[in-house]
C-alpha cells in the first residue's frame, strides 16, 4: 500500500492542447520543434496547428472522430498531431513504412474517415475510401483558415490517441488513450522533470508510444522536440555525433538501441540530463559500460505496456552489481499503482512470484471496438 502511494496533483482536468496553449502563452518566442534545420516556435507551431483544425472541422471532424496520420516525422507531423487535437479529434498514428496490408486493416478496424499525409505516401491509400488531406500539397488550402485557437466541447475524458499493438500475440489491437492518461505521464513527475532550457530527442515513430513522452513531454514544458533524422538513427556513430551537435539532453532509446549504442560509443550520453531505456529485456554488462564511460545525470530503467500510456514504473540505475543477470523495472510512476498478484488476484507477500497488475490515471479507455477483450483485461480490483 505504502509503495502505490503515489497521487500527487497535475493537470487532470485540462487537455493535452488547452496545456500547450498556456504554455504558447508563457513562452511564445521558444523554439517548440526543430528538424532537419527547420524550426518553428510555440507561437508559429499553434497558428498553423490551429489552421489544421479548423480546416478539419470544416470537414465535420468533431470530438472522439478518429483523424489517421501518416507523416514522416517532420515539423508538418507535429502541426498535424496538434491540430488534430486541437479540432477535438483522436490521432491515430500510421507509420507509412508499414506494410499497405497492415495500413489497410487498421483503416478498417478503426474506420478512420479523414487521413492527413503528404504527396509522397497518397498511393498508400490509394484503395481506401479515407478522404485524404496533404499537409504539404493543400497547405495553401488549409492556410486560408483561421489561426485563432478553435473551440470544441472535449475534456480530459475525451480520447486523445489511438496506439495500434504490434500484433505480435494475434491481431493487432487498437489502444484507446485519454487525454488525462497523457497530462499523468508527463506533468508533475517524480521519474522526470522537463525545463524550458530542456532539448528532447524526437527518436521514437509516433506509432511507437514512446513518442508520447518526448513530444507531449517536451511541448507542454516550453522546451523544445528536436527531431532525429532516419539516417541518424540508424547509425550509432552519427546519432552520438548528433546528440551532442543538437545539444539534446533527454532521450528515451528502445533496449536494443540503448544497447547497440553503449556497445560502440558508450560515452555518447555523457552529456545528457536524462537517458530512459526500456522495452525488452536489458544486458547489465551494457548498463555498466554507460556507466564507466561518462553516465547521464539521470540513467532511468522504465517499463510499462501501451496500456498504461508508455510508462508504468521507473528504476534509477546508479549502480549494477557484478554478476547481475537484470535489472530492476522500479517502482510506480506518479498517480500509478502497480501490484503483484495471485491467481486469485489477490497481492502477495514480498519475494513471491506473481502477476503484474497496473492502475491509476495512465490507464488507457480499453480496446478501439474491442469490447469484449477490453472487458476480459481492464478489470475493476477491490484491494
Amino acid at each position: 500500500m505504502e509503495w502505490n502511494n503515489t497521487r500527487v496533483d497535475y493537470p487532470k482536468h485540462l487537455c493535452i492542447h488547452e496545456l500547450f496553449v498556456g504554455q504558447v502563452e508563457k513562452t511564445p518566442d521558444n523554439i517548440a520543434v526543430v528538424f532537419d534545420g527547420q524550426k518553428l516556435t510555440y507561437q508559429e507551431l499553434n497558428y498553423q496547428a490551429n489552421k489544421v483544425a479548423h480546416y478539419l472541422q470544416s470537414l465535420g471532424v468533431v470530438t472522439e472522430v478518429l483523424v489517421g496520420i501518416s507523416v514522416e516525422r517532420s515539423l508538418e507531423m507535429i502541426v498535424g498531431l496538434l491540430g488534430i487535437l486541437k479540432a477535438g479529434a483522436v490521432y491515430l498514428p500510421l507509420d507509412p513504412s508499414y506494410p499497405k496490408e497492415r495500413i489497410s486493416f487498421m483503416l478498417s478496424d478503426s474506420q478512420v474517415k479523414v487521413l492527413l499525409t503528404q504527396q509522397k505516401y497518397v498511393e498508400n491509400f490509394a484503395e481506401s475510401s479515407v478522404k485524404t488531406v496533404c499537409l504539404d500539397q493543400d497547405w495553401k488550402l488549409i492556410d486560408r483558415q483561421n489561426s485563432e485557437n478553435p473551440t470544441s466541447n472535449v475534456t480530459a475524458e475525451n480520447l486523445a490517441y489511438v496506439i495500434y499493438t504490434s500484433g505480435s500475440t494475434g491481431t493487432p489491437k487498437g489502444v484507446a488513450v485519454p487525454h488525462r492518461a497523457v497530462n499523468r505521464l508527463v506533468c508533475n513527475t517524480n521519474y522526470v522533470q522537463f525545463t524550458t532550457t530542456d532539448r528532447t530527442a524526437q527518436a521514437s515513430n509516433t506509432s511507437f508510444d514512446a513518442a508520447t513522452f518526448e513530444i507531449w513531454g517536451t511541448l507542454l514544458h516550453g522546451a523544445t522536440l528536436v527531431g532525429v533524422p532516419q539516417n541518424v538513427l540508424l547509425s550509432p556513430l552519427y546519432f552520438a555525433d548528433y546528440i551532442s551537435e543538437q545539444k539534446i539532453n533527454i532521450l528515451f532509446l528502445t533496449t536494443a538501441l540503448f544497447n547497440q549504442l553503449a556497445n560502440i560509443v558508450p560515452q555518447a550520453f555523457k552529456d545528457l540530463r536524462y537517458l530512459l531505456f526500456g522495452g525488452e529485456a536489458v544486458d547489465p554488462k551494457t548498463v555498466r559500460a554507460v556507466l564507466k564511460n561518462g553516465a547521464p545525470q539521470n540513467l532511468l530503467h522504465v517499463y510499462g505496456p501501451t496500456e498504461s500510456t508508455t510508462y508504468s514504473c521507473f528504476y534509477p540505475v546508479e549502480d549494477v552489481p557484478e554478476g547481475a543477470t537484470t535489472l530492476p523495472i522500479g517502482r510506480p510512476i506518479s498517480n500509478t499503482q502497480i501490484y503483484i498478484l495471485n491467481e486469485q488476484l489477490q497481492p502477495v507477500p514480498v519475494g513471491t512470484p506473481g502477476e503484474i497488475y497496473i492502475g491509476g490515471d495512465g490507464l488507457a479507455r480499453g480496446y478501439l471496438n474491442r469490447p469484449e477483450l477490453t472487458a476480459e483485461r481492464f478489470i475493476k480490483l477491490d484491494i
